[in-house]
């Protein structure tokens, strides 16, 4: 072999061990392109795996707000029923209270119209009548301080409402037919809630 031909095989050797190399070096860059996007992949799968998470927690917690703010809204409207029906009912009680005392002591007024009645032949100037009629007077006047009224009954239209019928006469006048002609015992309203029917007469 002349010296030419060893450095022909030379050169070829060398250019073989260059193009080795090349290709080595390629298929490493393709194997860190590759890990690098397997890499890449996996991030990416983390990322979107956590805001799945995320968006899954901020469901619940905006169920959870809106299941609170019904209960809250739903306790707010049942105290504030409440709070309406304490204040109706102190009201009421208010406006009714005492009704039993005042109740009891119609009565003795009914007693005191009585009295003054059989007394109205005896002389104004009489003391055991001015006794009378002074108390008479106070007891009334205290019955209209607490909003007690006398219901008008006599010759009146017949009302289920305010009257309770005693009995029936022939009306005295056509007019009165089925109206009160007369009144046995008065009735009373307090605060427009009758507390005491008026007995009465009916004509037909």
């Amino acid at each position: 072999m002349t010296k030419e031909d060893i450095k022909r095989e030379e050169e070829l050797i060398s250019g073989e061990v260059q193009d080795n190399e090349t290709v080595e070096e390629t298929a490493e860059e393709i194997t860190d392109d590759s890990n690098e996007s397997s890499d890449e992949e996996q991030t990416q799968k983390k990322m979107k795996s956590k805001k799945d998470k995320h968006e899954a927690q901020l469901q619940e917690l905006g169920e959870k707000l809106a299941e609170i703010t019904d209960k809250h809204l739903r306790l707010q409207a049942e105290f504030d029923n409440f709070r309406k029906r304490t204040m109706k009912e102190k009201a009421e009680l208010i406006k009714s209270g005492g009704e039993s005392v005042l109740v009891n002591i119609i009565p003795v007024v009914d007693d005191f119209e009585r009295a003054l009645n059989l007394m109205k032949d005896i002389p104004d100037e009489d003391a055991g009548k001015k006794g009378t009629q002074l108390i008479y007077n106070k007891f009334s006047e205290f019955l209209k301080q607490n909003n007690i009224k006398e219901i008008d009954a006599l010759n009146q239209d017949f009302d289920v409402d305010l009257h309770e019928a005693i009995t029936k006469i022939p009306a005295p006048d056509k007019k009165l037919k089925g109206k009160v002609v007369d009144v046995v015992q008065k009735g009373y309203t307090l605060n427009d809630k009758v507390i005491r029917f008026a007995k009465v007469i009916i004509g037909e």
